[in-house]
């Protein structure tokens, strides 16, 4: 058997654009994506601090060290530009792998800063 356990999290990240023409996703600067261990395509959530929406996405690499952090396609309708999110990654794991793994957890600064 198999759980789904949390893997990694971008802890409070400032929505710095919304696309809604865009076909879909969030895009997330490349620094951020690595120090969260992070790859492109990979699913994950977004929970907006503001209004308490949830989201499943996946991810394209934004532009290293830029900060941005993009709200693609319908997801632009529940994150505005200037909201706190999380970005959630989660991996399946066994019981017993899961008791050993510890998750990583990233605390960005200000403009979406290491």
């Amino acid at each position: 058997m198999q759980i789904q356990v949390l893997k990694s999290k971008i802890h409070r990240a400032t929505v710095t654009e919304a696309d809604i023409n865009y076909i879909g996703s969030i895009t997330i600067d490349e620094d951020l994506m690595d120090a969260a261990q992070m790859i492109e395509y990979e699913k994950v959530q977004v929970v907006n601090v503001n209004n308490g929406s949830r989201l499943e996405t996946y991810i394209i690499k934004g532009k290293r060290g830029s900060g941005v952090i993009c709200m693609n396609g319908p997801a632009a309708r529940l994150c505005a530009v200037n909201d706190t999110i999380i970005i959630i990654s989660y991996a399946l794991m066994t019981p017993e792998e899961a008791k050993n793994y510890h998750p990583i957890a990233i605390f960005p600064k200000e403009g979406n800063k290491l």
